[in-house]
């Protein structure tokens, strides 16, 4: 018979046993699990009646939750996110941007100026967050799995295909093999065919996920290629196989979400590639234009 769970003592070690069990936990405890994963001060301050209702649960399945990695109850486990500082998310993220989007709704669409406003506003909030949220050691990680990959996959279908391609087209100017997954005549699968485990796939993805996404993340692993996701969710289907996740959270102003974080994201990633990467003195040799000739 398996003893008691060992409780977690840091949120760090809560967020790595859902990761872990996750698949594993029922429909309602996954709810309950992205949100922990995805609003850690909501975790720390909320009461668990509002929690509930956040997630669409009953007060009861977040006792059962805590109770589940090893707490004695909901409070055991606010207080752990309390007294980890809130975790990796600034506080008060999440209810700015449910004040914010409050507000934006309460309102008529008025002239475009106001449209401006609205959508700067909320970018402005989510790029703030992400200041915070990614750790320095997880863009050094992915800088490092750019640096040491023979030749970098990169793969984004639909709203994230722009995300993609400016990746794709940045790491090539940046003097780095780079071959871009656009699915064209559906053959995804078979641009990727040589993938081997000196490579990388970088792939961007956000719900509902695109089945293409999915598929050649898996097809990656199954080669013992390195993944790194750009994704909305640690638990998502493009992340958990992943070897490294950085977590976007765009902005969403009436009801259309934005891709102003992730372009962001990418900048800096080639931007930190480029200057940890700089090429050989004298390696890039650029032409010279030679002068018109003058007509006689």
């Amino acid at each position: 018979m398996a003893g008691p769970r060992k409780v977690p003592g840091s949120v760090e070690e809560l967020r790595a046993a859902i990761l872990d069990q996750y698949e594993s936990l029922s429909k309602r405890l996954k709810q309950i699990a992205r949100y922990v994963l995805d609003e850690p001060s909501a975790v720390a301050l909320e009461t668990v009646a509002v929690l509930a209702e956040r997630t669409g649960v009953q007060p009861s399945a977040i006792v059962r939750f805590a109770k589940h990695f090893g707490f004695d109850g909901a409070s055991q486990m606010q207080r752990l996110f309390v007294d980890g500082l809130l975790g990796s998310v600034p506080q008060g993220y999440g209810e700015r941007v449910r004040e914010f989007t409050r507000e934006v709704d309460s309102k008529q669409v008025g002239d475009p100026g106001q449209v401006l406003a609205e959508f700067v506003e909320g970018n402005v909030l989510a790029l703030e967050n992400l200041g915070k949220a990614i750790r320095g050691e997880d863009m050094a990680h992915a800088v490092k799995l750019i640096t040491d990959a023979d030749t970098v996959h990169v793969a984004g279908f639909r709203r994230s295909f722009p995300v993609a391609a400016y990746l794709a087209y940045s790491l090539h100017q940046a003097d780095k093999r780079t071959v871009l997954v656009d699915n064209v005549g559906g053959m995804a699968m078979q641009q990727v065919h040589s993938l081997s485990p000196r490579d990388l796939l970088v792939a961007v993805s956000y719900h509902p996920y695109a089945e293409e996404s999915v598929h050649l993340v898996e097809a990656a692993v199954a080669r013992g290629c390195k993944v790194l996701t750009l994704t909305d969710s640690l638990v998502s289907r493009v992340a958990k196989p992943a070897t490294q996740v950085l977590q976007v959270r765009e902005a969403e102003i009436r009801k259309f979400r934005s891709l102003s974080v992730s372009m962001c994201l990418a900048q800096a990633l080639v931007i930190s590639y480029a200057f940890a990467n700089p090429p050989p003195e004298g390696a890039i040799a650029v032409p010279k234009r030679k002068p018109a000739r003058r007509k006689k």
